[in-house]
């Protein structure tokens, strides 16, 4: 990412003099939307702008592969240089919208920190979420990282050859796919979780507890309920040396890797009037509160997309497969047509020979069952509320998660009783509703 692959832009790089779609957030959401566009065939001119100083990219090799070094910038960049010239796009990249003057009918100017102009005729925002700060004594040392984009990961990869100790704050998928990988590097790592669970808000207990045990068994010292007083320097030194518990325990570490979730963020909507709550607001085609901007992926506060959810159910998806179907959704809003985004969600994290998939959203479940196969490793959770699957996780065991979202994509069922069994493919047993 600090190479020539990630360091030019494509398209122009000055202003933009046609006024179609503005799109802020050179993301996954922001890519799939103007990919969509014009496969629907929107033949307005698009500006894809992003703040940081590389070609759009994937994020989830970051906190694995990029950082173990087994694959290369270039392979990380979603479209081609030619790509965005051949489909009438001008691609921006490392500027910062400060504020936009929007009208009525959906077209405005967003203003840049540069001073740049970018007129629109409709705004899209593709804007993601940031990391959210821990407010702790020495958070400023040199060393005291997060993981959010390239330029994070850059900084956490040319620390690493250095490193020794390493400490991670925060069990979360980024905390522990970090870990796992730094782990594999060498290092000797020490994950800690505030909470009384690892992954406390994606999985449930039961799962929870397996990737506990997992990691353990692989050599990762993890201390739940726990949680940092202070970071330390050397004496006289600016850089983190330690970290301090609050039982007292001192910790050395090199690197202090932050991962304790994401703010949506939603400046530019708060500035624009647009409503948020947790969120930019959107209705069931992506649409926000003044009718004419879209909102997409990590920031959109939606209408919960799975079929049969409870009217007025709202939630905020962080995953790659929300960012690319709630794309294709705005996409249609923007061509005039309106296509509800119902669907199943669905996420994964690799940690280390761990393969986490899960399918659905097991909130509300009153019953779990749990399948487990020692022998290959194969460990899954269903979930059921009233006797109907309604998600599953499911590590190293490809056939579990498809039959289980295939399931719940079609409405169909798969018993509690029968799924109990592990040798049975769940697939062979799944029932219409």
């Amino acid at each position: 990412m600090g190479t020539h692959a990630m360091e030019q832009a494509a398209g122009a790089t000055t202003v933009p003099t046609q006024t179609g779609l503005l799109i802020i957030g050179a993301s996954q959401s922001g890519v799939q939307l103007a990919v969509s566009l014009r496969a629907l065939g929107f033949d307005e001119h698009i500006t894809l702008l992003g703040d940081e100083d590389h070609r759009p990219y994937q994020r989830p090799a970051l906190s694995k592969e990029f950082l173990q070094g087994t694959v290369e910038s270039e392979s990380l960049i979603f479209r081609s240089n030619e790509y965005w010239a051949e489909h009438n796009v001008d691609l921006v990249k490392g500027e910062y919208i400060a504020r936009i003057d929007k009208e009525a009918d959906g077209s405005g100017v967003a203003h840049a920190s540069s001073g740049r102009e970018f007129p629109f005729k409709r705004l899209a925002l593709t804007v993601g979420a940031r990391a959210r700060k821990l407010d702790t004594e020495g958070a400023d040392l040199d060393g005291v990282l997060y993981l959010r984009n390239a330029d994070d990961a850059l900084a956490l990869k040319a620390r690493v050859g250095d490193a020794t100790d390493v400490v991670v704050i925060g069990g979360g998928f980024i905390g522990l796919e970090a870990a796992s990988s730094l782990q594999k590097m060498g290092k000797n790592v020490t994950v800690l979780e505030y909470g009384p669970r690892l992954v406390g808000r994606a999985v449930g207990e039961e799962t929870a507890e397996y990737f506990l045990a997992a990691h353990r068994s692989r050599g990762l010292d993890i201390r739940l309920n726990t949680s940092a007083a202070r970071f330390t320097p050397a004496d006289g030194g600016t850089a983190v040396a330690a970290v301090e518990l609050k039982d007292g325990t001192v910790l050395p570490a090199q690197i202090v890797l932050i991962g304790i979730g994401v703010i949506p963020n939603t400046q530019l909507a708060e500035q624009l009037g647009l409503d948020v709550d947790n969120g930019v607001v959107v209705d069931r085609f992506a649409l926000a509160s003044d009718g004419t901007t879209v909102a997409v992926g990590d920031v959109a506060n939606l209408p919960n997309p799975v079929p049969g959810s409870e009217p007025g159910e709202r939630i905020r998806l962080e995953s790659v497969n929300n960012a690319i179907e709630h794309a294709k959704v705005a996409a249609y809003s923007l061509t005039g047509r309106r296509e509800e985004y119902a669907g199943i969600p669905w996420f994964w994290s690799n940690q280390a020979d761990l393969k986490l998939q899960i399918a659905g959203l097991c909130n509300g479940f009153d019953h779990t069952v749990l399948r487990r196969d020692e022998a290959r490793g194969k460990f899954s959770v269903l979930y059921y509320r009233q006797g109907q699957v309604i998600a599953a996780d499911c590590v190293n065991a490809p056939l579990d998660f498809m039959a289980v979202k295939n399931a719940l994509a079609k409405g169909q069922n798969i018993p509690a009783d029968a799924a109990a069994d592990p040798a049975t493919q769940l697939k062979t047993i799944t029932t219409d509703s």
